[in-house]
């Protein structure tokens, strides 16, 4: 009985020779990733206070935005936005990862947001009734009382959702953005290396997002015990 050779569908010298380029790409989903996350989580932390606080008649504007651009594909999203500079003279010159990176962080701002609210309504009916006795200005009764209770309660969805950030960085490439997916496709294609590349591609994004996903678990337990 003959074995295939494993040399016939994978190369280690190949690998080596990818692994930089693939690094070189990832530095991209990284930063898309960190500068994201930072976006989505104030944004969408503004979205829940100003839901609260707005009048009904400007109220409803925002939750149609947010519905909007929750019900949207991502894709779609960055298509849009890229062509709107890309085609528009009116508009100054934008370089791809910067609105890739912002409207990945405008897209999970609207599913933060919803993270925000359920904490906020998790802060017990005492703690607002205090507030009202007291007449604590909204801006120091938010920060002083309502969000670090709520914060408690959030923080693990939002790290859940930095996670999911990460893993839908590859969407970049519809905008002319070389990131760890597309870094792998680009040297397959050169190199017929497929393979390697792309396996590669996965060990990298395994190796960054299960130790995130790991620490999250952890907070949670550590936040469940107060």
């Amino acid at each position: 009985m003959n074995f295939p050779d494993f040399s016939d569908f994978w190369s280690w010298e190949r690998a080596f020779e990818a692994l930089p380029i693939l690094l070189r790409g990832f530095g991209n989903t990284l930063i898309a990733t960190v500068l994201g996350t930072i976006i989505a989580a104030i944004l969408g932390l503004l979205i829940a206070v100003l839901l609260r606080v707005l009048p009904g008649w400007i109220d409803w504007l925002l939750k149609l935005a947010v519905a909007f651009v929750r019900n949207t594909p991502l894709v779609v999203q960055l298509l849009f936005v890229y062509y709107l500079f890309a085609m528009n003279p009116v508009l100054i010159e934008v370089p791809a990862l910067v609105i890739g990176t912002a409207m990945i962080g405008v897209h999970y701002a609207t599913y933060m947001s919803e993270s925000y609210r359920a904490g906020i309504d998790s802060v017990p009916k005492g703690q607002w009734e205090a507030i009202s006795a007291l007449s604590l200005p909204p801006g120091r009764a938010f920060r002083s009382v309502v969000l670090p209770q709520a914060l408690r309660a959030t923080i693990p969805s939002l790290g859940n959702y930095a996670v999911a950030m990460f893993k839908d960085t590859p969407f970049l490439f519809a905008i002319s953005v070389v990131e760890l997916v597309t870094s792998a496709q680009q040297y397959g294609a050169r190199n017929f290396a497929y393979t390697e590349a792309f396996t590669l591609a996965g060990l990298i994004f395994l190796a960054a997002s299960y130790p995130t996903s790991l620490l999250i678990r952890r907070m949670e337990k550590s936040l469940a015990q107060y």
